[in-house]
């Protein structure tokens, strides 16, 4: 029978410990017992246990000082307690140190089973959560904003200083330059990247349906409230709140936010208590708030709360030697969904894409590239694959780009050669300018044919 988890058992009482091999063993687990703590915990060291049964009464250690070493040195394993002394007090008391579960003896094998299979079935959940978020956090990452150019470096190193910090930030940047990925970026990269992210467009909802939506109601506070519910502000917390086009607040939601910032509580909509939060702001605009505070339109003692770091987003034109990059890291991602993709773009169609202003930006670019990939049937974009105002573009200013044809594989090989020359051939330094890690940069340098120094 294959192996399902594996079971350390812990009992004073040989016959238990063999009656446990059995029934365990007979059902697929992996499993080792002893009756001896101290000779337990060495196997713990050594290999790691998905699910403990140990024994609440055994000489010279008893269960819960069992438990406690064994999360010193096995923090993810599931602790069930055995105990023939079942009271209340007993259990609330090893639930309350951490144990898993709690089963009385004189107890039936199926009960142990069930337990085990609960324990098992909540184990994987929590694995797969586990995965889920450092996949989400991977993908979050600021390495995955792609850019090379020395205002995109600028964003990177800020972000990484911002996210290591608990301030309130503000993302100012145009319609399409990726303000709500670099808020990810800050979330998923500081200390509360286990945490929600909630974000929320502050433009989308009229005002009385976004107050409800940012703090939630009580229930009768309008008509339709029809139960409590939580708002965003709660649901958020102990993560990160997402505040997308502040700018567009009105003033009474100015100035709840305002209090939410000063006072780390909220009220809900008809509620006259207030609630601690403990989240996270980051916002987001893209436009002039000094302008706005001068004409009265939005509050300066607010913007002075949310603007403890500011972070600047430059527009795509602003960084021209960016587009090959990002033209073929969309490129990269659509082919790898597709089933026909054009290999790289030819000569005119990159000269194209670096020569338009982008006023949509980096959202802009890879609607474009998407379009090209649907539309084109060669194995390179051509300009006949762009839309119109790309191919009437005037010629782009001197920025120094290198707009020969080339192939996923050549863009990346150069991508990788640029960055060792940069690092002085050192592949550490490099890996840091081009965002992976030395055991990824080793493995595309592997598959990308290239040697260093230079043959």
């Amino acid at each position: 029978m294959t192996s399902r988890l594996s079971v350390l058992a812990i009992d004073d009482e040989p016959t238990m410990i063999g009656l446990l091999e059995k029934v365990l063993t007979e059902n697929g687990y992996a499993f080792e017992g002893y009756t001896s703590p101290a000779m337990a915990l060495d196997a713990a060291s050594r290999r790691s246990f998905d699910i403990a049964l140990t024994d609440l009464m055994m000489p010279g250690m008893d269960g819960l000082e069992l438990m406690r070493r064994l999360r010193g040195v096995s923090p993810e394993t599931l602790v069930i307690i055995m105990t023939a002394f079942g009271t209340i007090e007993t259990a609330v008391e090893a639930i309350k140190q951490g144990a898993y579960d709690y089963l009385t003896k004189p107890f039936r094998m199926a009960q142990v089973l069930l337990a085990i299979d609960k324990a098992e079935k909540d184990k994987l959940l929590r694995d797969e959560m586990a995965l889920l978020r450092r996949e989400v956090a991977e993908k979050y990452s600021f390495h995955n904003i792609v850019g090379r150019s020395k205002p995109m470096v600028d964003v990177f190193q800020l972000i990484q200083a911002v996210s290591r910090s608990d301030a309130t930030v503000l993302i100012r940047g145009s319609s399409g330059t990726g303000k709500e990925l670099v808020a990810k970026a800050i979330h998923y990269g500081s200390p509360r990247a286990e945490g929600p992210f909630v974000a929320v467009n502050c433009s989308a909802l009229p005002e009385t349906l976004l107050e409800s939506e940012l703090f939630g109601h009580v229930r009768g506070a309008f008509t339709g409230a029809t139960s409590d519910r939580r708002g965003l502000f709660e649901v958020a917390g102990g993560g990160s709140i997402f505040l997308d086009e502040i700018g567009d607040l009105t003033a009474p939601l100015q100035l709840r936010l305002l209090r939410v910032l000063q006072e780390k509580e909220i009220r809900r909509v008809g509620d006259s208590a207030s609630r601690s939060v403990d989240v996270r702001v980051i916002a987001a605009t893209n436009r002039d708030l000094e302008a706005a505070m001068q004409e009265g339109r939005f509050r300066d003692d607010l913007y002075y709360r949310i603007c403890v770091i500011p972070v600047h987003l430059p527009d795509l034109k602003d960084r021209r030697e960016d587009i090959p990059i990002l033209a073929t890291h969309f490129l990269k991602g659509l082919a790898e969904r597709a089933e026909k993709a054009p290999e790289g773009f030819e000569p005119a169609a990159m000269e194209a894409l670096v020569s338009y202003d982008w006023p949509g930006n980096v959202r802009e670019l890879e609607n474009v590239i998407e379009r090209a990939v649907t539309l084109g049937t060669a194995r390179r974009i051509s300009p006949d694959d762009l839309p119109v105002r790309l191919r009437d573009a005037p010629p782009p200013p001197e920025v120094g780009l290198e707009l020969e044809g080339f192939t996923l594989h050549e863009a990346e090989a150069k991508q990788v050669v640029r960055a060792m020359e940069a690092a002085g051939g050192s592949k550490t330094k490099a890996a840091r300018l081009l965002g992976i890690d030395r055991r990824t940069l080793y493995r595309k340098m592997e598959a990308l044919e290239i040697t260093w120094p230079p043959e």
